[in-house]
């Protein structure tokens, strides 16, 4: 990956700007938490309608808005199974909208599970409790934080073989090895420091790494999307990193492993 020192300044300015308000959310939890997912999903809505749908955005892009808030309220309301029907129902009327206005059926439904299933995997992690939720959402944040910023410096400092060519030219061999040791030592750093019960440094460290992995993936992933719908990035919100998708697509995997790997501790400390 070539070095880029013009995008250093705007990524940096956009963190400053961008991980307060996060984090902020985040510690308070509850209704603020739920504001920053809420907002964050209509964002996520409008840019894959635009990416996805470019002729029928508006419709399309509030149909899969609406579809997201309802299952990210339902789960928020503590009504996960809810949530997860919610979306399946939201995947089929998005469907039937993007089809009826011209646009690929597939892509309407697969945005909603794209977006939305991840959405209530990380309102029941915060939800949980006041204090083990704030934990694991941090770890959440900490691990892919970490591995997509050391994949960045790394894969720009070091170089060397590309990782996937076809799909994403810029990424390297070892900006994804230095990722996922970020990610490894961040797991393990947020479960010794913090008390997450079940949750050792060792297996702390292991789930990091789990969790970098599925960061790295869905980065990947979303490059592959990017190609398919011939646009550079999936918006323009944020300087220096394009759209919102663009800055969290591989944090929408990595809760998805995260959330697992909570779901085992819990049923580890009800003797399940």
């Amino acid at each position: 990956m070539a070095f880029r020192g013009r995008d250093i300044g705007p990524r940096a300015a956009s963190a400053v700007v961008l991980a307060p308000a996060a984090v902020a959310a985040t510690w308070a939890g509850g209704v603020w938490f739920l504001a920053l997912m809420l907002l964050a999903c209509a964002l996520l809505a409008v840019e894959w309608a635009m990416m996805s749908a470019p002729r029928a955005w508006r419709v399309v892009g509030v149909t899969i808005a609406v579809s997201l808030f309802a299952a990210v309220i339902a789960a928020h309301l503590s009504q996960m199974s809810l949530a997860f029907v919610l979306l399946v129902v939201g995947a089929g009327v998005s469907a039937l909208f993007a089809r009826r206005w011209g646009q690929e059926a597939i892509d309407g439904a697969y945005g909603v599970l794209y977006l939305g299933w991840p959405a209530v995997l990380l309102i029941w992690l915060r939800d949980m409790d006041s204090t083990t939720g704030l934990y694991w959402t941090v770890l959440v944040f900490a691990v892919a934080w970490a591995a997509d910023i050391l994949a960045y410096l790394v894969g720009s400092t070091v170089g060397g073989p590309k990782l996937w060519p076809r799909f994403s030219p810029n990424k390297t061999w070892s900006g994804f090895i230095g990722g996922l040791v970020a990610g490894m030592i961040a797991g393990g750093v947020m479960a010794a420091w913090l008390d997450m019960g079940h949750l050792t440094a060792l297996w702390g460290a292991v789930l990091g790494l789990g969790a970098a992995l599925a960061t790295m993936a869905g980065d990947l992933w979303e490059s592959a999307l990017k190609r398919r719908f011939g646009v550079k990035d999936a918006g323009n919100l944020i300087p220096g990193h394009g759209g919102l998708l663009d800055r969290v697509d591989g944090l929408m995997f990595a809760v998805v492993v995260v959330a697992f790997g909570r779901l085992l501790v819990l049923m580890l400390e009800r003797g399940v």
